[in-house]
């Protein structure tokens, strides 16, 4: 089931590689093991000119993502899938895995409906 946003960083005028949702959904698909269909990826771009960092030009062009799953592994195995996720992000988008940044949200078994029909 996994639900991923990913947020990329763009400087002005610039793009994201040719079918980069659909390799990113592979890939993906790939460290969580899923089956066909079962992960959904939303890509958006943000261009750079509103991005920040604290007391830092905005030189550095990073990958936000934001990982819903049912249920959230072991501290452990979160650690192990974030690599894989990041090194397979930076593959798919041409960027150092150094620069993609992940974030796990709240399960979402019990308050997330697929077409309406509540996830339990």
């Amino acid at each position: 089931m996994p639900i991923v946003d990913v947020q990329v960083v763009v400087a002005e005028g610039a793009s994201v590689p040719a079918g980069a949702p659909q390799a990113l959904a592979s890939a993906l698909a790939t460290v969580f093991a899923s089956p066909p269909g079962r992960v959904w990826v939303r890509l958006a771009l943000l261009p750079a000119s509103f991005y920040a960092e604290n007391d830092e030009p905005a030189t550095v062009l990073p990958v936000f993502l934001r990982i819903l799953l049912a249920d959230l592994p072991s501290s452990e195995v979160l650690s192990i899938q974030s690599k894989a996720i990041a090194n397979a992000v930076a593959t798919c988008l041409n960027r150092q895995p150094e620069l993609v940044h992940v974030e796990y949200a709240p399960p979402g078994r019990g308050r997330v409906a697929f077409g309406g029909e509540l996830l339990e």
